[in-house]
């Protein structure tokens, strides 16, 4: 007699045998993945793969328009040395929340999954912080402050979810540095709103100060970074910054519109044009061809902190010192410039050019003499600018840049068309 054998569970009836079969599966790779499973049902973001800038964060650094108009707007209604301290400071706390996003879409896609959210929510509490800054020492601090955190925070929030992959273990210690410093910073900025005066000042200084210091402290080695898009970004905010002067020359000169304020405009886009070609003829590329060809990791991460995060700051504030002298002098082209007014448009080429010679210094280890001389000029000049025409001072202030402009352009020709033929390939 045939022995009866019993059938194993597998080896049922098709329809039987495939729902015994993947439900016993189905139930072991539960039993055994729950871990996994809770991972891939975390939030997640999507990493960068390109180096080009996106839409996104164009219109992002948009919001930073508004920011240094209004920077530059807190100077003009009050152009002593308290309003000129009020638009500096305002401008290292909104330029150090603009930089922890640049950093950030360097590692994250802006524009992918739940990203785009949360930059849109960023983006909001940005622009509210940026209308609040006429009034963020006096009654709209605390909502300043508040939008001010959300921003700090929607930063941190992406950059963890990009440090939760299992190979991130150096760009998570470095996040947790950021939150450290940033909570102390953020923690500073509200108790600001809650003093004024001096006291008030300092604690914003402070808390610039230790936002600064940041990442010397908890280092950089961690970071990630596309430096191709890192210094198109930078280049950007140069453009936007520059955009400002246009938009203080056009404000100083609607409510007149006469020979005298036609004159101030054009030598006022001359001097901007002056600063862009300053910047974007050769600086500009040799800078990002620098970045890019750093080893990646701690060396490149530097550079980038150093003469991206840095040495961009006192560039844009620079731009935007001039732009107020600009302002000024196109509303009052036959007036004499007061003290503060004129150290601010000099004294801001000054400061653009003191942070072109470190920003070369940084990257190639060359000092830019003639640059350096420039900006002791633009300081020497201050007092003859208290004493002519405002539109003269302009003009003076346009031959410097101007000069320095056609001086470094002759000089240095066949190096300049050959450093440029190179980096275009």
């Amino acid at each position: 007699m045939q022995r009866a054998t019993r059938s194993r569970p597998c080896e049922r009836p098709v329809r039987v045998r495939t729902l015994w079969c993947s439900t016993r599966r189905g139930y072991s790779s539960r039993v055994s993945s729950s871990d996994s499973d809770r991972r891939l049902h975390r939030p997640r973001t999507v990493l960068r793969d390109g180096e080009t800038v996106t839409f996104l964060e164009l219109f992002f650094d948009l919001v930073l328009v508004l920011a240094l108009t209004q920077a530059t707007a807190i100077m003009a209604a009050d152009p002593t040395w308290q309003g000129l301290a009020k638009g500096v400071l305002v401008l290292g706390v909104m330029w150090w929340a603009w930089v922890g996003y640049a950093w950030l879409t360097s590692v994250v896609d802006p524009e992918e999954g739940i990203n785009r959210l949360v930059i849109a929510g960023a983006m909001a509490a940005l622009l509210i912080a940026a209308i609040a800054l006429p009034e963020a020492f006096d009654d709209r601090a605390l909502l300043f402050a508040g939008a001010y955190a959300v921003v700090r925070y929607c930063q941190l929030g992406l950059f963890w979810l990009a440090a939760s992959t299992d190979d991130a273990a150096a760009l998570r210690r470095s996040v947790t540095g950021l939150f450290v410093s940033t909570t102390i910073a953020v923690a500073i900025i509200i108790g600001a709103a809650f003093a004024d005066g001096p006291i008030q000042g300092a604690l914003w200084l402070l808390a610039i100060g230790l936002d600064l210091a940041g990442p010397y402290v908890f280092g950089s080695e961690g970071w990630r970074l596309s430096p191709k898009h890192f210094a198109e970004r930078h280049g950007l905010i140069i453009i936007i910054a520059l955009g400002e002067s246009i938009v203080a020359i056009g404000i100083g000169a609607e409510a007149r519109l006469g020979f005298r304020e036609v004159v101030a405009v054009i030598v006022g886009v001359g001097v901007a044009f002056a600063m862009w070609w300053l910047y974007f003829d050769v600086v500009e590329k040799v800078a990002s061809h620098r970045l890019q060809k750093a080893t990646p990791g701690a060396e490149q991460n530097r550079i980038a902190r150093d003469s991206y995060s840095y040495l961009h700051l006192p560039m844009v504030t620079g731009i935007v010192l001039v732009a107020l002298g600009m302002k000024k002098t196109i509303g009052a082209a036959d007036d004499h410039l007061k003290l503060v007014v004129a150290v601010a448009m000099f004294g801001g080429m000054a400061i653009y050019l003191l942070a072109h010679v470190a920003f070369r210094w940084r990257n190639v280890h060359r000092l830019s003499t003639q640059r350096l001389v420039a900006a002791v000029i633009s300081v020497a000049a201050i007092p003859v600018a208290l004493v002519i025409p405002a539109l003269a001072s302009l003009t003076l202030l346009a031959v410097i840049a101007a000069t320095l402009v056609v001086y470094e352009t002759a000089r240095f020709r066949d190096a300049r068309n050959s450093m440029r033929a190179q980096l275009a390939h």
